[in-house]
């Protein structure tokens, strides 16, 4: 009996096996297969890095070589300097650098970027190069080439001795040691320099960039944990009985901001929220939840939107464009001074259009740009500015808009809303000059929030 059970289970058992080693050598397979590519990419990423920035170098060169009377040979350097300066950033992003110190290497080349796009975006002609801006072009010119040296000298290790990424990857998600610390450490040596970097002078070209978006320029006094736990109640309308935690970010530096978890005790919703530590604004909100059904229309919906912002200080305010995703209308806001939008101070707010309440808000741009300003007068009547566009243009409303331009400069500007081809644009005519500064294409539903 045993023998014949043994007979009939034998050859079942050998072929599970047998398959169970053909499943596990496939899943081996995949996973190699999985940790080659990644690997591939990794290097690819990187021996394209250490290019970019060694092209870099020579094209800052030969911006510099141009004479300063040539100014198309000059623009495109310039531009040529932007797109290589974004594709080595891009490349960046595709390593796995997130736990290394990296920062200063990416701002300094976010910076050659800021910097030879917006000196390339106006009219040479007009406005030549300074003798600042040259002494800056002669600054990344040698800057560069020390960073291409150190990134070639990582990348003849790496080659040499059959290095790889993923070891560097798993090194840094576990803290652990790797066996060669070559590329950890190149990595290191070259941000390291790059902090050394403290006779750059980037100009207004570059420095308006980082204003605009620091938070010293906000106003009031820097709060405590508990100001914002404070002000996180009053916000949402807690009760007494909520949690909340506060976590403090970027401790020690100019943009420093808490995060705020909190439980509201009447409905048991989490919220999840940013404020920045200089004046305690809120930066975000969130609190996620599915909305099933659209009971309300839009107009209801954004006078949902304009109670809420009003009930909070949030006061002339004027709703601009709108999205809809899974039943939440996103409504974005700008505010408004003397008739005048200012598109630099916008926000969005997130309203459930079940029963209108709103679940989210994200009020970064208007935190770091609302303030009182004193704007300027146009110096092109409405009917002038009008002869700028294009004669097929039919428009169905206009505004005065103070807008940022492709040099982060505000301008005011006559908004034109009309039709062409068969679509719908903004379009953006500075109120001095007469000159196009912006166009956009935008729905009908845009145009209908507005009204």
């Amino acid at each position: 009996m045993y023998k014949r059970l043994s007979a009939v289970m034998f050859p079942i058992f050998a072929v599970l096996a047998i398959g169970a080693a053909l499943w596990g050598y496939k899943e081996n397979q995949e996973k190699n297969s999985i940790l080659i590519k990644a690997e591939n990419q990794y290097q690819r990423a990187f021996h394209d890095l250490s290019f970019h920035v060694d092209k870099l170098h020579t094209e800052l060169g030969n911006t510099l070589a141009v004479s300063s009377g040539s100014q198309a040979s000059q623009r495109k350097g310039l531009v040529n300097a932007w797109r290589i300066t974004s594709e080595a950033q891009n490349e960046i992003n595709q390593l796995p650098l997130t736990l290394l110190p990296f920062n200063k290497t990416e701002e300094f080349l976010a910076n050659i970027s800021n910097f030879s796009y917006r000196a390339a975006v106006r009219d040479l002609t007009k406005e030549p190069l300074t003798d600042g801006e040259y002494k800056t072009l002669k600054s990344l010119y040698k800057r560069s080439q020390e960073i291409s040296k150190e990134l070639r000298t990582v990348q003849a290790k790496t080659i040499k001795n059959n290095l790889r990424w993923m070891d560097v990857e798993l090194a840094l998600a576990t803290e652990k040691t790797p066996k060669d610390n070559t590329i950890i450490d190149g990595f290191k040596t070259v941000d390291k320099h790059v902090d050394q970097y403290e006779d750059i002078e980037w100009g207004p070209t570059a420095a308006s960039i980082d204003a605009n978006n620091k938070l010293v320029a906000l106003s009031g006094k820097e709060v405590t944990k508990e100001d914002v736990a404070q002000r996180a109640k009053s916000f949402f309308g807690m009760s007494a009985g909520s949690s909340l935690r506060v976590v403090e970010n970027g401790n020690g530096k100019e943009y420093s901001s808490y995060s705020v978890s909190a439980t509201n005790a009447m409905n048991q919703r989490v919220i999840q929220a940013d404020f920045s530590k200089k004046g305690g604004h809120l930066i975000y909100f969130m609190h996620d939840r599915d909305v099933a059904r659209k009971a309300l229309s839009m107009d209801e919906s954004v006078q949902a939107a304009q109670h809420f912002l009003t009930k909070r200080g949030y006061r002339g305010m004027e709703p601009v464009s709108y999205d809809v995703y899974d039943n939440i209308a996103h409504f974005t806001f700008a505010a408004k001074q003397e008739g005048v939008i200012l598109y630099p101070d916008k926000l969005t707010v997130m309203v459930a259009m079940d029963d209108g309440e709103v679940t989210g808000m994200q009020a970064s741009d208007y935190v770091y740009h609302h303030k009182s300003r004193k704007l300027p007068k146009p110096k092109l009547t409405l009917e002038k500015a009008r002869e700028s566009l294009n004669r097929d243009f039919k428009i169905s409303d206009t505004n005065r808009a103070l807008i940022e331009n492709d040099l982060r400069q505000e301008v005011l500007c006559y908004e034109f809303t009309g039709r062409i081809n068969g679509s719908t644009y903004r379009i953006y005519i500075n109120a001095d000059n007469g000159q196009e500064e912006k166009i956009e294409q935008i729905t009908q539903s845009d145009i209908d929030v507005m009204k």
